[in-house]
């Protein structure tokens, strides 16, 4: 048995990394087999040694969260877990530093997760970014807050977001309503995460001017889209044809995300998945990051 202590800057910070009736103490507790206990701003670790020491270091990783202002969940306790497990404690100190740009209602956005901050800053570096993974890790909402921050700072004239308008077997021209009526329901989270940023006042008036567009991937077609900040969402669903024609319509001084979870394709039986084919085609070109 060995005792481990840590002092702690301010009470806030302590109030913050206990959480909601010291959940996630508990949870610490539960995970390295360790007792935590605290007086006044100093931390007490009992347990066996390598045993504390793990704790140790989540708690000093939670902490840094902590005095950089962000609240410390239960789900953040638990990814930290996760990483001192992989001996990734470190890169803590990286993650979520910068604020990509802040909504309206001023609430800052910031990478939450090492694999969120890899995939910003690979669309901070490359042209063309690739982020293929599984739904609600944030690539979608996460590419719209960095076109959001690059409209501000003027490095882009227009927001251009699009994805493909046919989903799990759906025909538009057996959907009810006009084409706008039609495509709106799958243009929805491009919307929605406009409005959390810019508010509807902002975002219809830059849609008046023409500085953002949302639109079906076929209206990309025939296009050259110059100092744009595009992304494509939902890329599963694109053939290697419109994939091809996408990447062809990106012009001078513009910047692309493409999005998209291979394991969701809601393609017809037979037909390859654009975004599939394109991660092997361009995995190695310089300039395109694939996260």
């Amino acid at each position: 048995m060995t005792e481990r202590i840590i002092n702690v800057e301010r009470i806030e910070q302590l109030i913050n990394l206990f959480g909601s009736l010291d959940e996630n103490i508990k949870l610490l507790e539960k995970e390295y087999g360790v007792k935590i206990v605290n007086r006044d701003t100093e931390l007490k670790i009992a347990g066996e040694p390598e045993a504390a020491q793990r704790a140790v270091s989540a708690i000093e990783a939670l902490l840094s969260l902590a005095a950089r202002g962000e609240q410390v969940t239960s789900q953040s306790v638990q990814y930290v877990m996760s990483l001192v497990r992989e001996g990734q404690e470190a890169q803590i100190a990286q993650m979520g530093k910068d604020v990509i740009c802040v909504t309206v209602r001023g609430k800052p956005i910031k990478a939450k997760t090492i694999g969120q901050q890899n995939y910003v800053n690979e669309i901070a570096r490359q042209t063309i970014t690739l982020g293929v993974g599984p739904a609600g890790t944030g690539k979608t909402y996460l590419a719209v807050a960095c076109a959001v921050a690059s409209f501000r700072r003027k490095e882009v004239n227009r927001i251009i977001l699009t994805r493909p308008a046919v989903e799990a077997g759906e025909k538009l021209g057996f959907l009810p309503g006009d084409l706008q009526n039609k495509v709106d329901p799958y243009l929805r989270p491009l919307y929605d995460a406009l409005f959390d940023m810019m508010g509807p006042e902002s975002y219809h008036r830059y849609l008046e001017r023409g500085n953002i567009e949302i639109a079906p991937l076929a209206y990309m077609r025939g296009r050259t889209l110059d100092d744009a900040f595009i992304i494509l969402d939902e890329a599963q669903n694109t053939t290697p044809e419109q994939m091809k024609m996408f990447l062809t319509r990106i012009g001078f001084g513009s910047k692309a995300v493409i999005t998209g979870d291979i394991t969701q394709i809601d393609l017809p039986d037979g037909k390859t998945s654009g975004l599939r084919q394109v991660v092997q085609v361009l995995k190695h070109v310089e300039g395109i990051g694939i996260c």
